[in-house]
């Protein structure tokens, strides 16, 4: 779950975390007057959308007076961010900036652990130099039975500051971090930038965190600031409903019983030339109402040109599998091609019953990614 900068910054302001002063905005008018009550000559407009790479895309203004502030906030209300709509904005202090730095915590599965990244050339240009000059960032495990203990904290600030000053000022900074991190069940807490002001003290003017959907139910707090997405409401929707279901936005939407299978379907699309539009992992069911509910939920994705049904029969058997399918589309009414690949108990049967269908049905997991990929190149 992810959440806004202004719901990271009001975390990272209970846990002692040095934020700028800043006011969230939803229309013009309040952006203006959040501009004087900060009191300040400059300001910053920030649009404030589940994404990232908002700045490249004018998505951060730095304002002189009050007329650049109600311009930039005109100007941002309503943008689009890589499909994000700006429906909000953070109007803070203007900061002044003497250098910028890169701090977060994320869960590191090769060391089975949290794993804090520093480096000294934080700012928009992060990814370039996680790509470029790797060797910039610095990476640190953290042993979840001893935590960040000040000793750590401070080799972790010297990888950071040469200044003595600087150090003793973040290792709290990095200690409450973590703190909050493990407290919170995040997945991730990221300040980029946390900068050093020309007066010397240091800053988190930005900040970013993701929560564990898993977690959630002990942290109420945290779970009210959830407003999720139209692809996240259907995935909601789908859980209800028994599936395991994420959007990918391809055109070949894919109906899998098991997750390494729909794993190993995406692969295989994507190897024939194919985009995969979803996960879809339907479960062992062969329940025709099911099958239908599953359907449904592919067909309410525009992108989606062909669906591939992809079944392995162990416990079900692929005869009952396509009576299911045979008795689920009596109740759709759809045009667009369907591949099926039944394989397992009773799969012979399975296809007989499957003969002078609609459907087109393949062999192996092979024929039934081309078939799925070249009938989607034809739509």
């Amino acid at each position: 779950m992810k959440v806004y900068e202004y719901q990271a910054k009001a975390l990272f302001a209970n846990y002692g975390l040095p934020v700028d002063n800043s006011i969230l905005c939803r229309t013009v008018d309040e952006a203006v007057e959040a501009y004087k009550k900060l009191g300040g000559e400059r300001a910053v407009v920030k649009a404030q959308v589940h994404t990232g790479g908002r700045g490249k895309a004018g998505g951060v203004k730095v304002a002189n007076g009050e007329a650049e502030v109600k311009q930039y906030a005109t100007q941002i209300l309503g943008m689009d961010i890589k499909g994000f709509t700006v429906d909000r904005v953070l109007v803070g202090e203007a900061i002044n900036i003497a250098s910028e730095y890169y701090v977060s915590i994320v869960i590191d599965r090769k060391s089975k652990s949290a794993i804090l990244m520093l480096s000294r050339e934080g700012g928009m240009d992060i990814e370039a130099v996680a790509k470029n000059t790797p060797e910039k960032i610095v990476k640190i495990p953290i042993d979840p039975l001893i935590g960040l203990p000040t000793f750590k904290a401070r080799e972790a600030a010297f990888k950071l500051f040469d200044d003595m000053a600087l150090v003793k000022q973040a290792i709290p900074v990095l200690q409450n971090l973590y703190r909050l991190f493990v407290e919170k069940d995040a997945s991730l807490a990221e300040i980029n930038p946390l900068v050093v002001t020309g007066e010397g003290n240091l800053k988190a003017i930005d900040a970013k965190m993701t929560f564990d959907n898993n977690a959630l139910f002990r942290h109420p707090d945290i779970f009210e600031m959830f407003e999720p997405t139209e692809d996240e409401k259907k995935e909601q929707a789908a859980k209800e409903k028994g599936f395991s279901y994420v959007n990918l936005g391809g055109e070949i939407g894919c109906m899998v019983n098991g997750a390494g299978l729909a794993m190993a379907t995406m692969d295989m699309i994507k190897l024939y030339g194919g985009n995969p539009a979803n996960f879809l992992d339907i479960g062992g069911s062969s329940n025709p109402t099911k099958i239908v509910e599953a359907m449904k939920l592919l067909l309410s994705d525009k992108h989606v040109k062909v669906v591939l049904i992809n079944i392995f029969g162990g416990i079900t058997r692929c005869d009952d599998v396509a009576k299911g399918l045979i008795e689920a589309f009596k109740m759709i009414d759809i045009n667009m091609p369907i591949v099926i690949r039944l394989t397992g108990t009773n799969e012979t049967e399975g296809r007989e019953l499957l003969k002078g269908t609609k459907f087109n049905v393949a062999h192996t997991m092979g024929e039934a990614g081309k078939m799925a990929v070249e009938l989607a190149s034809k739509c």
